[in-house]
């Protein structure tokens, strides 16, 4: 008999393994499992008059497949218990969701695996993809892990590693990260199908907890660029915030008017330099780049409030630099 698998998710990220999944159970009469339905979040209103709806992306997929999905509200819901339970889940995945209370991840007799996009136990949090480019790392990578009390703290299934590029950014580091976690959740359910699974405690993986960096949720002022940084570190926070949500920094003009502005790409330029950290050099035409500890920030890609993302020299040709200073 197959196993029955209910899958949990909502983002473009969680679309992939899904589809991996299902891939490999229309192509192979012995895969040994079925996933019978799919949860995710309820469908968000996308104008004022509330009367137009825009699903998930997983929604979406399962929805073109045929899949039944439930959109809870509340995921202690009697109603939602009651229909999750219906599906006689054998085990249960988790890609890019809500936190589950006990009563959804306990309920599968196999248990629930979630998939999570760093090497654990480093990154625990919302944001690994974003942490691991801001603090310079070259490597990442996916880990399965089932599912326990603490959050990100289950034992490890099977952990896959991911180069970070020097040119890497949070959205293409996003779509590799989304191509290798397919791979790896149809691994750990083929592992589990066939018994061979042997998980990981991850106190095994450290030495103290002194060693873990975390990847807590990103709010508007985490994004702010702090100027005082040296080159590689701002370059590095620059490329983790882009394209979201975006690093942002504000500059002054003489009248101490303020104008925020969004960076999504830039350039390091490793240099001596007398310049006070924060100085803005432009010629008004072609390029914009900022001295900071160790060389200049050369600005590529910016967005001023009320227009869209623009090749800096396109943002000068119709707003001028001269006369702004950067807030640091």
């Amino acid at each position: 008999m197959k196993l029955r698998i209910v899958y949990l998710g909502t983002p473009d990220f969680a679309v992939e393994p899904l589809k991996r999944l299902l891939e490999k159970q229309r192509t192979c009469d012995s895969c040994g499992y079925e996933v019978v339905g799919v949860v995710t979040m309820p469908d968000k209103m996308i104008n004022k008059r509330g009367n137009q709806l825009l699903m998930s992306p997983v929604k979406q997929f399962a929805v073109n497949e045929g899949l039944p999905v439930l959109q809870p509200e509340s995921l202690k819901s009697e109603e939602f218990l009651t229909a999750l339970a219906a599906w006689r889940a054998d085990l249960q995945i988790v890609v890019a969701f809500r936190m589950l209370p006990e009563s959804v991840w306990n309920m599968p007799r196999l248990g629930t695996f979630n998939l999570h996009a760093s090497l654990l136990p480093q990154y625990r949090g919302a944001a690994p993809i974003n942490w691991a480019i801001i603090n310079g790392d070259k490597e990442t990578g996916v880990t399965t892990f089932f599912l326990k009390h603490e959050i990100d703290t289950g034992d490890v299934i099977y952990r896959d590693r991911v180069a970070i590029e020097e040119n890497d950014n949070a959205g293409t580091l996003h779509d590799k990260l989304m191509y290798q976690g397919g791979e790896t959740v149809l691994r750990t359910v083929e592992a589990i199908v066939n018994g061979a699974v042997e998980p990981v405690p991850q106190e095994q993986m450290f030495v103290s907890e002194s060693d873990l960096r975390p990847a807590p949720k990103i709010f508007r002022d985490t994004c702010r660029i702090d100027w005082n940084r040296n080159c590689c570190e701002v370059y590095d926070f620059v490329r983790g915030m882009s394209p979201y949500p975006a690093a942002w920094y504000e500059m002054q003009d003489a009248a101490g008017n303020t104008i925020a502005i969004k960076v999504y790409e830039v350039a390091k330029e490793p240099a001596q330099h007398d310049k006070a950290v924060g100085t803005l050099l432009t010629d008004g035409k072609s390029y914009a780049k900022v001295a900071v500890d160790g060389g200049y920030i050369n600005l590529l890609s910016l967005q001023i409030p009320g227009k869209k993302r623009m090749p800096v020299a396109d943002l000068l040709r119709g707003f001028s630099l001269q006369g702004y200073s950067v807030v640091k």
